[in-house]
């Protein structure tokens, strides 16, 4: 089973989530999140395998973000016009992001990173092993 992580690797928070990964043997794919912008397609498949609000996909802390003053605009906009600004810029989207076949998690909380791993692994073996019994 392998992931796709996307990442800024200055970002401290993306760095103590890639060391967790590699720690837990992971296996996963790492995307630089400004050299490789997602598209609207990926964010727009992403935010509904997330089951968040587009919004959240925003880095509210980040200094673009600030600088356009989206804290105001973002209210004014919609969700199409939300996803266009993101896939402008890398440093608009709020990270690290994991995808896995089943699930899409924003920013790092262990906790969470490791339950969605953990039942993706059970649920990937308990077919395995039924498949093999029948």
């Amino acid at each position: 089973m392998s992931y796709l992580f996307i990442e800024y690797p200055k970002c401290s928070t993306c760095q103590k989530a890639k060391k967790w990964l590699e720690n837990q043997n992971v296996n996963f794919e790492a995307r630089h999140i400004v050299e490789e912008t997602p598209t609207v397609k990926e964010l727009k498949e992403w935010i509904e395998k997330s089951d968040l609000e587009v919004k959240k996909f925003f880095n509210t802390s980040g200094l673009v973000y600030k600088n356009m003053n989206l804290k105001e605009k973002l209210p004014s906009m919609t969700d199409a016009e939300k996803l266009q600004l993101l896939a402008s810029n890398g440093m608009l989207i709020k990270r690290p992001i994991l995808i896995g076949e089943d699930f899409v998690l924003v920013g790092f909380r262990e906790e969470q990173w490791r339950e969605k791993i953990r039942r993706e692994f059970l649920v990937k073996n308990a077919c395995i092993l039924k498949f093999k019994v029948i």
